[in-house]
């Protein structure tokens, strides 16, 4: 048997399971607010065309309206000046929007601190433990902020001093893109970068390292708690809009059994 037939019939079986990572998209699916004089993308809005009706008496369909950066996403290398010369959404290399899932936990972090930065030593130390991370890899950070995505207040956590969200510094941000061959970055807060990364060096450090190096970052994951460490697999879904900086996307991955 084929290593592909043997994946459509694990699946047939159910001995592999797909688990849903993406956000639900709605009009209350929380997204970035930029403060003054930055301009901010709409919200997602959903409208009506026809149902069962006049207007399509046999169907019904909606007219749909969005930013490109809303609820769960992927970031382009064209989404930032660092990679303004780079690949579009729809110039995405397929082969790099399927890889092992790489699961990192900082939950504990996170709870006990809003603005925790993670660092490189975190991450050398997850190897250490783990081994060394696989090639072409998507590395998944848990923070266990998917737990507000219902309530907007609670997960942007803005107050008179910004955004107050988990993510990483400036060193390890580019340490990822340059010293690591992996595909991308996943989070489950509504950017790759932290709440507060307008006042780290070089601003937003996640976005101009990583997609400047031409790797990808997704947002507003869920579901992170059922993988494993490492052994799972990734596929990332973007819409190919030509010339788009991102798209909403459906991620999902596939656990073998026992998470194997």
């Amino acid at each position: 048997m084929s290593p592909l037939a043997e994946v459509l019939s694990s699946l047939a079986s159910g001995s592999v399971e797909v688990i849903d990572l993406t956000a639900p998209l709605s009009a209350d699916t929380p997204t970035l607010v930029l403060p003054e004089p930055f301009s901010n993308l709409i919200d997602f809005s959903i409208e009506e065309v026809s149902a069962y009706n006049e207007p399509g008496p046999y169907w019904k369909h909606h007219n749909i309206k969005t930013g490109e950066h809303i609820g769960t996403h992927i970031d382009a290398p064209i989404h930032w000046i660092s990679g303004r010369e780079g690949k579009d959404v729809s110039q995405l290399d397929p082969s790099r929007l399927v890889g092992p899932a790489v699961v990192l936990d900082f939950c504990a972090q996170a709870e006990a601190d809003p603005d925790f930065l993670i660092e490189v030593e975190h991450l050398v130390a997850w190897q250490e433990t783990h081994g060394a991370f696989p090639a072409n890899a998507w590395l998944l950070f848990r923070t266990g902020w998917n737990q507000y995505d219902h309530d907007e207040q609670a997960f942007l956590n803005l107050d008179e001093n910004g955004s107050h969200t988990p993510g990483f510094t400036a060193e390890c941000a580019r340490w990822i893109a340059e010293e690591l061959d992996i595909s991308g970055i996943g989070v489950e807060t509504v950017g790759i970068d932290a709440g507060n990364a307008a006042a780290l060096e070089p601003p937003f450090p996640m976005h101009y390292f990583l997609l400047g190096a031409d790797k990808y970052g997704i947002t507003s994951l869920k579901n992170l708690a059922k993988l494993p460490a490492h052994g799972a697999m990734i596929v990332v879904a973007p819409l190919p809009i030509v010339g788009g900086t991102g798209a909403p996307a459906r991620v999902l991955a596939l656990l073998g059994g026992a998470g194997a």
